[in-house]
């Protein structure tokens, strides 16, 4: 079997995608849109249930999967999404030392992850996952 190529160019991939976030955000650095989308990633996958949690993460590009699923502490019951205010002040809490997101951040994520994923599939997941993930992902 050969290695698929999204495995072979995810590094490159991975730098464009932080690269076009920086630019999105207007971030100072890689790491900073790094750190924020990290923050999005994991906040959203806390609002959902582990499968619909794992069939998101199966729509993302190999190095964004592996960010969304690090360090997830399964709850049985997550809780639902609120507000996108709600939801920026939960992304901006997180690591909040070192998190330098805009209140835009959310919305900053959306609109490049959206260049970086089959976004037919992306909205049909979206439809049928839990109320308020759609509009996680709606970009203003």
């Amino acid at each position: 079997m050969t290695v698929p190529p999204e495995y072979r160019t995810a590094s490159r991939n991975f730098e464009r995608f932080l690269d076009e976030v920086r630019q999105q955000a207007m971030l100072a650095t890689h790491n900073l849109s790094y750190a924020m989308t990290r923050a999005v990633l994991h906040v959203f996958r806390d609002h959902l249930p582990v499968q619909d949690a794992i069939d998101f993460a199966n729509l993302l590009p190999p190095l964004l999967r592996s960010i969304f699923v690090e360090n997830w502490h399964l709850v049985e019951n997550p809780p639902a999404f609120g507000a996108r205010a709600v939801l920026t002040r939960e992304v901006l809490a997180v690591r909040e030392a070192h998190n330098s997101s805009p209140d835009s951040a959310i919305g900053d994520v959306a609109a490049v992850l959206r260049r970086h994923v089959d976004v037919r599939a992306f909205d049909r997941l979206l439809a049928r996952l839990p109320h308020g993930a759609a509009e996680y992902w709606a970009v203003p």
